[in-house]
């Protein structure tokens, strides 16, 4: 099994910044496709940033320019940076990591811009 611990959420104000780091442990031997969602109340889960195995990256037009997905593969571990933040940008945010046909989820970590 794998495991995925987010963290790095909080409260910020508009035009702040934030990097979310999540944490991959258990049955990890080769790198991963990883990324992350984000769910706001009363809307649908929307990938935010993805990063391949082999370092391609990919971002929602809404954060294009904004967030910069990476990874330390020595700590299986991908980050989130997060600049000029605006109060849509709120949700709580989930990583995930895809190994052998399976998605696997963390438990997500809250992002609040205050306007």
């Amino acid at each position: 099994q794998v495991q995925l611990v987010e963290s790095g959420g909080g409260l910020v104000q508009a035009g702040g910044s934030l990097r979310l780091s999540c944490a991959a442990s258990g049955s990890i031997f080769s790198l991963n496709d990883m990324g992350w969602y984000r769910q706001a109340p009363g809307k649908q889960r929307e990938l935010v940033a993805a990063i391949t195995a082999a370092d391609s990256t990919n971002y929602a037009n809404s954060v294009a320019g904004r967030f910069t997905i990476s990874r330390a593969n020595a700590k299986n571990t991908v980050y989130l940076q997060m600049n000029s933040l605006k109060p849509a940008d709120t949700a709580l945010y989930y990583c995930y990591l895809d190994r052998r046909g399976l998605r696997f989820w963390g438990q997500g970590t809250q992002v609040t811009v205050s306007s």
